[in-house]
């Protein structure tokens, strides 16, 4: 990290606990290694919905955008600017932007929902110096996650995320997701301090669970037409109905808390990775003390965020799952399962890109989601130098050498693949940021002028990127 920008984030961070200390919003802070933005703006929208904080005045809920999650999103976030790249100018806007913040009296969220991500060791124990979250949430965290390699073990990974646990303060609630007895266990850490727990998931014992979950199927209207004549022989009448072609729209699940239970239907997502984010969000409301109902209506309007498990419309009446975001093992592997789980008229196939940040598990976590790919999808094409090793394994276990197909950009997968797309296929596209797979999801759209509405990444900057 250059000079100046070490002192540009001490500065926005000096601002950032001066704020929080002037003007004392709730804070709602969400670490994982899988779903937190997802979480985040579930939790928003369920926050937001209700409108009204304790003490029965409106509020004013702010989240952090994107996955504004590092040691200087942190800081823009609270003070309420925006990522100025490059420009200097930008920066000393924002720096006065806190200034004005600390020095006058304005009008500052109520509530706060930030994502609070870990790259290296201590990235959150310094956060949590100066970040008290009033409620804490705690997502799954992978076996092995992303960002692992610069880590002694995932181990390591799993404590620095578990600080956030430990910095909730003792009036404040604690939300673990529940299927995983490790992440569980870290309501027992911080019960002696009178912190409060709140669950989340398929677990049984969950505090807020989900029941009944079923994939949510559009079908198509059957037309038909009549022949009055064939071949000019005839004067019978013919009616065709032609095979309807049902594709995948969304989920619907039962949303059961305290006792009560009201049924949630979100179009545009698959999978119960992202399950596990509506699930959390509604722990939140519970802690907060928002009415089912209430919950169950604004998850039912989620928006995911672009790039996270979104079904789009593909060439070809075809059905891309569009999951380009970022990836990792665990991720990777829960895509393929709810391909795995779909029905599909067509074929099911899966593009797939290298992960990163894994170390010295990359070479075996690669194989592994090859050697799980091969039981599920009729036509495997990977991207990258890393996935070459996912094709081989592939093909090691069983999948057909003319099913798989190996390249090094995505441009290049895109090319090979368009052409090959019909009527009925469902196509699952994943691989980390580097890999740019968008690219791959951008050449697959039914309708191209859209991009810029459905894809990650589609900003100028990253557009003018090799």
């Amino acid at each position: 990290m250059s000079l100046i920008k070490r002192i540009t984030v001490w500065m926005l961070t000096v601002e950032s606990r001066l704020i929080l200390a002037k003007y004392r919003p709730f804070i709602v802070a969400v670490t994982g290694s899988v779903g937190k933005t997802s979480t985040k703006d579930a939790i928003y929208d369920v926050l937001k919905a209700d409108g009204v904080c304790h003490d029965q005045h409106l509020c004013f809920v702010r989240k952090s955008e994107k996955s504004q999650n590092s040691d200087i999103g942190l800081p823009l976030t609270v003070i309420g600017v925006p990522n100025a790249w490059r420009s200097m100018s930008g920066w000393m806007h924002n720096i006065a932007a806190g200034a004005r913040l600390i020095l006058g009296r304005h009008e500052y969220p109520d509530c706060l929902i930030l994502e609070v991500g870990a790259d290296h060791p201590g990235d959150i124990r310094n956060v949590t110096r100066w970040l008290k979250p009033d409620i804490a949430v705690i997502t799954k965290i992978s076996r092995t996650p992303v960002h692992v390699e610069f880590f002694k073990s995932p181990e390591q990974v799993f404590e620095e995320k578990a600080a956030l646990a430990e910095a909730v303060k003792p009036t404040g609630t604690l939300v673990v997701f529940a299927d995983d007895d490790k992440v569980a266990g870290l309501a027992e850490r911080v019960k002696s301090r009178g912190v409060s727990c709140v669950s989340f998931g398929l677990n049984e014992n969950a505090s807020v669970k989900a029941t009944d979950i079923k994939v949510l199927y559009d079908e198509p209207p059957v037309k038909e037409w009549k022949v009055e004549s064939v071949g000019g022989l005839s004067t019978t009448e013919f009616t065709f109905a032609p095979k309807v072609v049902a594709a995948p729209i969304g989920i619907t699940f039962t949303l059961n808390m305290d006792g009560k239970s009201e049924p949630v239907t979100v179009k545009g997502i698959l999978g119960r990775t992202y399950l596990y984010p509506l699930l959390a969000a509604a722990a939140v409301g519970k802690a907060r003390g928002v009415a089912l109902q209430s919950v169950a209506k604004s998850l039912s309007a989620y928006d995911a965020p672009k790039g996270r498990m979104r079904v789009i419309p593909s060439l070809n009446d075809s059905t891309l799952i569009d999951d380009t975001y970022k990836s990792s093992p665990d991720a990777a592997s829960a895509a393929l399962e709810t391909l795995k789980a779909l029905e599909c008229a067509g074929a099911k196939i899966a593009v797939l890109g290298d992960m990163m940040e894994l170390g010295k598990y990359s070479a075996e976590e690669h194989r592994r989601i090859g050697r799980e790919a091969a039981g599920i999808v009729a036509r495997l094409i990977t991207v990258g130098q890393r996935s070459r090793l996912t094709a081989d394994e592939a093909a090691k276990s069983g999948l057909s050498a003319e099913s798989i197909h190996a390249f090094d950009t995505a441009v290049e997968a895109a090319a090979f693949l368009v052409p090959l797309v019909r009527t009925g296929d469902i196509i699952l596209v994943k691989g980390s940021q580097s890999i740019r797979m968008e690219r791959v999801s951008a050449a697959l759209l039914r309708n191209p002028s859209k991009a810029s509405d459905l894809l990650v990444r589609q900003e100028p900057e990253w557009l003018e990127k090799k």
